[in-house]
């Protein structure tokens, strides 16, 4: 590799860590906090719930690598075109492919690590997520220990402990069952216990009263000695959990068990999962090659364009949607399952194209003047902002 050639592989590769970084820490401060329940309202340790934290980050970096790299690219080659580097690079009689080789490398590097993470780290990353929160939620004393505190159990099933007597021993017990469409149960017992008995978990009450609404209106009250709350549907979801087809290995989705109960109903779901892993690695390559195609020419400064930063990424988002589409539509119609490939594909070949004819890939003009239009008004507002402030300020000085 030429000395200019390791110079542009420097400055992508900081710049692509330092985005990467960023990027993974909002992206997986967002997913966190949609998972602080875990700790408030399950009961679980500190360690558990960082635990579940950093077995979100194999999930998000698929996401955020292409994007990333765009970043990096982008900016990098910018940077080098406002310094007229790249106008030097190509003075000196330097080929394209000296600044195009070391973002092909970087590019490949980065879908590389995109495939062996989202097919051999990811599947049991989920795994292991989904087994900690299946066994946070089947720990079900832990949900109702702070006593006069509701807890919710699943969609429509809520409990409250009026107070915890010795010997595991619950008082005060009020149940909200309403997971039966049209039917609303409350039930609320003096005393009672969780017992297990044949691997089937219930809540036993003793001395209470059934409280049922039916649909139209009918309520009914029913006086109970004891009465045990069969418990077995939620625990039936703890364990090691239902593992959706994300969840489970490439391995696996190659040769799914015919007799999981998943596949049976929706053997579709497994292709789509297939197909998704063995394309999304393609967009960092993609990605790369569109930051490549809009910032890799020397350009004049007179020139009017917005950013290549801001171009490459308005691009990159519109591809990343098609796939994102072209991912949903699968679920109905198979014949997407080749879109996956397509769309990486088509637009690497465009960007190909408009590299090697020595084109520049832009926004429609529309778009263009546009977002020059914005721009030039969010700078005439911040323009006259800072005067007023600085006027203000000199004229309270001078006073």
């Amino acid at each position: 590799m030429k000395v200019i050639e390791r110079y542009i592989m420097r400055r992508m590769l900081l710049l692509f860590l330092g985005a990467l970084a960023w990027t993974l820490a909002i992206v997986w401060t967002t997913q966190v906090l949609a998972r602080i329940d875990l700790v408030t309202d399950g009961g679980q340790s500190a360690l558990t719930f960082f635990e579940v934290a950093a077995l979100i980050i194999p999930t998000v970096i698929p996401i955020v690598v292409p994007f990333a790299l765009a970043g990096a690219v982008a900016q990098t080659l910018s940077a080098m075109n406002a310094d007229s580097e790249l106008v030097v690079v190509n003075a000196a009689g330097a080929s394209r492919m000296t600044v195009a080789r070391p973002v092909l490398i970087l590019a490949i590097a980065a879908s590389v690590f995109c495939l062996l993470i989202q097919n051999f780290v990811e599947p049991y990353a989920r795994q292991r997520n989904r087994d900690l929160v299946a066994g946070a939620r089947a720990d079900f004393l832990s949900l109702v220990i702070q006593e006069g505190t509701f807890r919710k159990i699943e969609d429509g099933l809520f409990v409250q402990i009026g107070e915890r007597l010795p010997g595991n021993r619950l008082a005060g017990i009020f149940v909200a069952d309403s997971r039966e469409e049209g039917v609303d149960l409350v039930y609320y017992a003096k005393t009672g216990a969780v017992i297990d008995h044949d691997d089937t978990k219930a809540l036993l009450m003793n001395d209470g009263v059934i409280h049922r609404k039916a649909v139209g209106g009918d309520i009914s009250l029913v006086h109970f000695t004891s009465y045990a709350f069969d418990l077995s549907a939620f625990d039936s979801d703890t364990g090691t959990g239902t593992r959706m087809p994300k969840d489970q290995t490439t391995a696996y989705l190659l040769n799914p068990n015919r007799n999981d109960d998943v596949y049976k109903k929706t053997p579709q779901l497994y292709r789509n999962e297939l197909h998704k892993r063995f394309s999304e690695w393609l967009f960092p390559i993609t990605f790369a090659l569109i930051a490549l195609a809009v910032a890799g020419d020397a350009k004049s400064h007179r020139e009017a364009r917005i950013h290549p930063l801001v171009t490459t990424i308005c691009i990159a988002l519109f591809v990343r949607w098609m796939g994102y589409f072209a991912e949903g539509q699968t679920k109905t119609q198979p014949l997407f399952n080749y879109a996956l490939y397509a769309v990486p594909v088509a637009f690497s070949a465009i960007s190909v194209w408009c590299i090697a004819t020595q084109r520049t890939m832009e926004l429609p003009i529309g778009w263009i003047d546009a977002l020059n239009s914005i721009y030039k008004r969010i700078s005439d507002k911040a323009l006259a902002l800072r005067m007023k402030l600085t006027g203000a300020g000199a004229h309270k000085g001078s006073a």
